[in-house]
């Protein structure tokens, strides 16, 4: 091995020990704050970000510094969704946070379902909390790597990206690893149709297992004690005011001409997304019927990216009519829609802690535009590709 070579592996290991740390940092901010208050604060970043780069204000040669930078450049792939402020990192970060709180016994909020789903939650300065945090949010970053292919400024992985979404792959990932550090269970306590939520909406209880106690556990407690805790709905869906296949396929395709339009006016694939993540910030602030829209609005824009072949962002506009790129926003929006409706029945309504539907949902569109990509249906430089 040459001097040089061996220095250039110095520099990205040192590299990428100031990222993880960087991305521990974030990961204990989103558990201070909450995950889906920090998610919000991201699609803020975002939208300042693709603003700017639209409009020309991207500083020249900012290029990804994080491990997920899905074709960005400037604030959105530094920092959007870079090492500090990725959902991947501060979502993660503090989804496991929550989780371990409720193991704890820390959390008592009056919160509808188990306190382990509070993720709209601010859990504050406690250590041991901030430590999960930022250990999952180190946990998200290297988790996006891998799928990306790609260590950002740190260098590249011996293998290609898979052609799917790094960020939401990683959130996904690491839900089910929070839950098998904390000891629940992987989809939950399933009673009868997975898909069946007519039970929360007869308003249908759990009964305590023998031997669970009447209390919610303490600390250490069984993982069956929570998963039957007295007063729990039988299934707990995901925001019920969205559920429903027509609920959320109207809803989607609504959300999908959105992101289609502002990709075709704008050229950029995120900012309809920035738009839609920022906006859960109503929810957080107590709006209970307020919707969830970012896995919508995303494939709309990128699926309208994808059929303008690569076109430059000021002549996305020219190269697909606004017909058409609607109608292909309206059918990814509704797929999207209906994708996370699903994921929140099978990964969530039965479970212990948050998965997010909507990165569920954005890992099964972004696979499939990745692999019309590869089959040269669309040409994006969203989604990585081998």
């Amino acid at each position: 091995m040459s001097v040089r070579s061996g220095v250039a592996r110095v520099v990205d290991a040192v590299v990428l020990a100031g990222l993880v740390l960087v991305a521990f940092a974030g990961g204990a901010f989103g558990a201070a704050l909450g995950a889906y208050p920090a998610f919000a604060l991201t699609g803020v970043v975002v939208v300042a970000g693709e603003v700017a780069r639209v409009t020309g204000g991207a500083p020249p040669g900012s290029g990804p510094v994080g491990t997920a930078a899905l074709g960005t450049a400037g604030v959105t792939a530094s920092v959007g969704l870079g090492p500090a402020f990725g959902p991947h990192v501060v979502f993660g970060g503090g989804a496991a946070a929550a989780a371990y709180a409720a193991r704890k016994g820390y959390l008592d909020t009056g919160f509808a379902y188990y306190e382990a789903k509070h993720v709209t939650y601010s859990l504050g300065a406690r250590v041991d909390v901030l430590l999960v945090g930022g250990a999952f949010g180190a946990v998200g970053l290297l988790l996006a790597a891998l799928s990306a292919g790609s260590l950002g400024a740190a260098g590249t992985l011996p293998w290609p990206g898979v052609p799917v979404d790094p960020v939401m792959t990683s959130i996904v990932f690491s839900a089910f690893l929070h839950r098998l550090a904390f000891g629940y269970p992987l989809v939950g306590n399933v009673r009868g149709d997975v898909l069946d939520m007519t039970p929360y909406e007869r308003g249908e209880r759990r009964r305590p297992v023998a031997g669970a106690g009447a209390e919610e556990p303490a600390e250490g407690g069984g993982v069956g004690a929570e998963a039957d805790a007295p007063g729990r709905y039988v299934v707990e869906p995901w925001l019920p005011h969205q559920s429903g296949w027509a609920n959320a396929a109207v809803l989607g395709a609504a959300v999908g001409v959105f992101g289609a339009f502002v990709a075709w006016a704008t050229g950029s694939a995120l900012l309809a997304f920035g738009i839609a993540a920022a906006s859960t910030v109503f929810l957080s602030l107590g709006m209970e019927r307020a919707p969830v829209t970012h896995h919508m609005a995303f494939p709309g824009s990128v699926v309208v990216v994808g059929l303008a072949g690569g076109a430059e962002p000021s002549a996305v506009a020219g190269a697909v009519a606004l017909p058409a790129a609607a109608v292909a926003g309206a059918v990814a929006g509704a797929l999207a829609g209906v994708l996370g409706d699903l994921a929140g029945r099978v990964l969530y309504a039965h479970a212990d802690t948050h998965l997010d539907p909507p990165a569920a949902s954005l890992v099964l569109t972004s696979l499939l535009i990745g692999l019309l990509d590869v089959a040269g249906l669309l040409s994006q430089g969203v989604i990585p590709t081998p």
